[in-house]
């Protein structure tokens, strides 16, 4: 089947790069458009996918609607492709009047309601054919939205992975002694936007449930600096002066990879972590919420251990069960990367996605 895309974007990260690279290296006829200052860009522009250079400041932005409006005739596009919610809106008003089969992208949950003015010009939008959704859970909540008997149909919805590959990251783990951290520390990392969903303020909470003393770090990766309330909490932390706070880190897989736990403590609206992916494929074992996509990541006892949202002295029982035990501690990091290899790995991702671009282009317009 003979098909042209547009992957519409903004700055690609490491997994939606190697998709692209791997979608044409199977024969996809792919056109990339995306922002210029992206850290992966040269990576794409590299690999000889055809791309384009696009910057959008906004979900209605004029100068993008040209742009992406003036790319659509340059060649006969089959498939649009749109992977954030500015890239949906503003190409939605560039094909209008045209004939293309709409993908959007959706890798969070909440903030899409039929009420919701702003939801009708992305996601609900008519146009739209499919929502690929990155996780069961990001599906699921889609599935439930209603209002005065509308819903989107099911027939729309489909859940593939973001895919990744453990030989991404198998460079040599980070040196933590530049956070005074000492070599018989047992480092428990985390990683992250500074937003409440995260939980991040539960996992500082959790180290009040630790026996005092133990030589027990955490590093905190991530923009939290400026996180006043954050700070103040960890001044009062019995364990204050071994958490490490380190930033934004262009390095946070070889960081996770020297951590001998990696906690994702996330509250609500998680839809497919990518740190928790990162510190399972270089054998971090995880500890993570058992909520949205976390729980499809992790198997309780299998590859990490799951916890109950909101809940710090659980978080710290898992800690100490680790702690205390690193034969298991080992077992559960192998089978950490055993299953990204498994069940989460690029290649289902770019096999999945083709499948879905053939099945759209044999529905009738």
């Amino acid at each position: 089947m003979s098909y042209r895309v547009l992957c519409i974007i903004d700055r690609s990260d490491l997994a939606h790069t190697e998709l692209f690279i791997g979608l044409k290296k199977a024969g996809v006829d792919i056109e990339v458009i995306c922002n210029p200052t992206g850290r992966y860009y040269s990576r794409l522009k590299s690999s000889g996918v055809p791309m384009a250079d696009l910057i959008l400041k906004g979900r209605f932005d004029r100068s993008g609607i040209r742009r992406i409006s003036n790319q659509l005739t340059t060649r006969p596009y089959d498939i649009l492709y749109c992977f954030t919610n500015a890239a949906v809106s503003n190409t939605l008003i560039a094909s209008r009047n045209r004939r293309f089969k709409i993908i959007t992208y959706r890798g969070t949950i909440g903030n899409i309601s039929f009420a919701s003015p702003a939801s009708w010009t992305t996601y609900l939008h008519p146009r739209v054919d499919r929502i690929v959704c990155v996780s069961n859970a990001v599906r699921d909540y889609l599935s439930r939205l209603r209002l005065f008997g509308l819903k989107i149909p099911n027939r729309k919805l489909v859940t593939i992975y973001k895919g990744h590959d453990p030989s991404w990251y198998e460079g040599p783990a980070a040196d933590l002694s530049e956070f005074s951290i000492p070599e018989e520390g047992f480092v428990v990392g985390f990683a992250g936007r500074d937003r409440p969903h995260k939980g991040i303020g539960v996992l500082v909470d959790s180290a009040g449930y630790l026996p005092k003393g133990l030589p027990i770090h955490f590093v905190l990766m991530g923009r939290l600096l400026e996180n006043r309330r954050l700070l103040r909490k960890i001044a009062k932390s019995p364990y204050a002066a071994n958490m490490h706070l380190t930033g934004y880190r262009n390095d946070a897989p070889a960081i996770a990879a020297a951590c001998d736990v990696f906690v994702m403590p996330s509250t609500q609206k998680e839809g497919l972590s990518r740190a928790v992916i990162e510190a399972m494929s270089c054998a971090t074992p995880p500890i993570v919420s058992d909520m949205g996509g976390l729980s499809e990541i992790v198997v309780d006892q299998e590859c990490g251990l799951l916890v109950p949202p909101k809940h710090p002295a659980a978080i710290a029982a898992a800690v100490l069960e680790l702690y205390h035990h690193p034969e298991k501690r080992k077992r559960l990091g192998q089978a950490a990367k055993q299953r990204i290899y498994d069940r989460f790995h690029i290649q289902a991702t770019i096999s999945q996605t083709i499948s879905l671009f053939e099945e759209v282009m044999r529905e009738q317009p």
